[in-house]
Formats: structure tokens, C-alpha cells, sequence
């Protein structure tokens, strides 16, 4: 990813964006940059909505409480989404927010909750996850907004794993995995398209354990001798693999 401005604020938008067409911001987005920010007219900040790249926009106040922006130019073209895949039970409010935020920057381009055997909880707030992946997206110069899916149980998932994802590598992090070095095994991957599976707090089951070692497409790996909260988990593991098969090589 190049090199973005850190020194300007950005801001998410779900509308289209292109020179010289005004958008008009919601109540909270105005509030944000005129109260919070004490932004002024003809400040300019930097826009994005994950389709039309990143811009440069011009602020128009309109009173108190409204404002709208003016796209004046564009400072980076549209990245596609990462081609990493992320699998993780869905946690508890504040480790989860983490983990989602952790996720995207870390370079995952989907999310996909699982259901698994230990999972503490089977409901997941699509609308406060997305919300931290547009957070994470905002402070850390990401143009493509990643995608998450409702949760699915992790049996269906691998059923038609080969169906949906043809030739993609899923990365399991097994906690039960002899030996301590992730190294080693992702090291003898080819590169290509991958997933990283993180399990719930609780672990796998043994079943669980038991049916993914068994599959072709699965790579079991160990996340060293300590043992990880998920969300650390999930950090811990995408960077390894994106140093050794992903897009920091």
C-alpha cells in the first residue's frame, strides 16, 4: 500500500465520490468535523468510500450543525480488497471490536465468523463490526472496506470449502499442533490464495481438531509455546503469514 497522508484526518463515506460534486454529510459526520474537530469552511480532509479511491475534500459549512464536502482531488486510485481470507469465532463485545479492528489492518480482505463447538457467543452485530472495520480503515490509510459475513457454522464452512474457495489454502491455528514455530509449515505453502482460521477462547474441540487436521486444503500450524487470548490470536497469526506467503514480502 502506498504511503498515505497521515497528517490529515480521514472520513468514510457511503456515497459516490468525484471532483467538484458536493456530499452532503449526516448529522454525527458534521458534528464530528465542526465540533469535535473544530474544522472550519475550506478545511480540507481525506474521503473515501471503497470504491472511487481516496480524495482531497474541501469542507462547506451550512450553519451549525450541517456541512457538506467537496471532492477537489484524488490522492490515490481504488486498491482492490486484499485476497486474505480471515475465520474467527465470533467473541465478546470488547475483545471482538478489538480483533475486527486488528484484522483489517493486519491485511484481511474478508471476515468470516464461525460457529464453533466453544464459541461464547452465536450472535454477531453486523453493524458494530462493520462500524470497527470502517474505524480501522479510517486511521490507517485502508481504501478497501473488507467485507463480513453473517456467522455460519464451521461444519458447513468446510463442507463446501472446496466449492466456494477453490484452491485456497486454510490456514488452521491449532493450539494441540506439535512443535512451537509457525515457520516451518507455512514455509513449505506455495503462495497463493489463503485463509487463517482462529478458534474461540475456549479452543477446538477435539472433533473439531480431528476433522480439520483430516482435510486436503487444511494446514494446521502452532502460534508458539504461550498460550494467546483469540484476539491476540488473530494478530499474532496474520502476521506470520503475511510475512512469510502474504503481501509483506
Amino acid at each position: 500500500m502506498p504511503r498515505y497522508e497521515f497528517r490529515m484526518q480521514r472520513l468514510f463515506l457511503d456515497a459516490a465520490i468525484s471532483r467538484d460534486t458536493p456530499i452532503a454529510l449526516d448529522r454525527a459526520q458534521a458534528n464530528y468535523l465542526l465540533n469535535v474537530l473544530r474544522l472550519k469552511s475550506d478545511d480540507e480532509v481525506l474521503v473515501f468510500n471503497g470504491r472511487d479511491g481516496e480524495w482531497r475534500a474541501r469542507i462547506a459549512v451550512e450553519g451549525r450543525k450541517a456541512a457538506s464536502l467537496v471532492p477537489v482531488g484524488e490522492t490515490r486510485a481504488q486498491a482492490p480488497l486484499p485476497d486474505l481470507l480471515y475465520l474467527f469465532a465470533p467473541l465478546k463485545h470488547a475483545r471482538l471490536d478489538y480483533m475486527i479492528q486488528k484484522a483489517v489492518e493486519m491485511g484481511a480482505g474478508r471476515l468470516a465468523p464461525v460457529l464453533t463447538q466453544h464459541t461464547q457467543t452465536n450472535r454477531l452485530n453486523l453493524e458494530r463490526a462493520r462500524a470497527n472495520a470502517v474505524e480501522a480503515c479510517e486511521q490507517c490509510g485502508v481504501l478497501s472496506v473488507p467485507e463480513i459475513g453473517d456467522p455460519v457454522p464451521l461444519e458447513a464452512v468446510l463442507a463446501g470449502w472446496e466449492e466456494n474457495e477453490p484452491g485456497r489454502r486454510l490456514i488452521f491455528c491449532d493450539e494441540g499442533e506439535a512443535g512451537q514455530n509457525p515457520l516451518d509449515p507455512l514455509q513449505e505453502l506455495e503462495r497463493g490464495p489463503l485463509a487463517v482460521l482462529i478458534g474461540p477462547e475456549g479452543g477446538f474441540s477435539e472433533e473439531e481438531r480431528a476433522r480439520l487436521r483430516a482435510l486436503p486444503f487444511v494446514t494446521p500450524v502452532p502460534l508458539g509455546p504461550r498460550v494467546l487470548r483469540a484476539d491476540t490470536a488473530a494478530v499474532a497469526a496474520l502476521a506470520v503469514v503475511q510475512a512469510v506467503l502474504g503481501d509483506w514480502r
